[in-house]
C-alpha cells in the first residue's frame, strides 16, 4: 500500500513537472499553471488506472474526463458572458454554473456510455 502510495506520488510529479516545463517554453507565461494543471493530472491519473485496473477500465476513466472538459468549457464560456457582458454577480453565476456543468457532464458522459466506440 504505501509503495503504490509513493508510486503515485512519483508519477503524478513526473507528469505535472515535465507539463510545467512545456508551459514555460510558450508565452504567455499563465499557460505554465494551465499546463501543470489539467492534462498533467489526467495523464497521470491515466497511466495509473491503465498499471492497476487495465486498459478498458482507464478508457472508461477517459470518457469520463473528456465529458468533464466539455462540460467545463461550457461552464468556462456561459460564465464569461455572464460576468463580463451582463455584469452579473460572480457568485452567483459561479454557484449557478455548477449545476449547468454537472447536468451537460451527466448528459454526455451517458451518451458516451451508450456508445460502442
Amino acid at each position: 500500500m504505501v509503495l503504490q502510495i509513493l508510486f503515485r506520488f512519483a508519477v503524478g510529479g513526473l507528469f505535472v513537472s515535465g507539463f510545467a516545463i512545456l508551459g514555460n517554453l510558450f508565452k504567455p507565461k499563465s499557460f505554465a499553471g494551465l499546463f501543470g494543471a489539467a492534462p498533467s493530472l489526467a495523464l497521470a491519473t491515466l497511466a495509473l488506472t491503465i498499471a492497476t485496473d487495465g486498459i478498458s477500465y482507464a478508457t472508461i476513466e477517459a470518457r469520463s474526463m473528456l465529458a468533464g472538459a466539455v462540460a467545463f468549457f461550457f461552464y468556462a464560456r456561459l460564465a464569461m458572458i455572464l460576468l463580463a457582458h451582463y455584469k452579473a454577480p460572480t457568485k452567483f453565476v459561479t454557484s449557478a454554473l455548477l449545476v449547468v456543468w454537472l447536468q451537460i457532464a451527466f448528459a454526455l458522459w451517458f451518451v458516451a456510455s451508450k456508445v460502442r466506440l
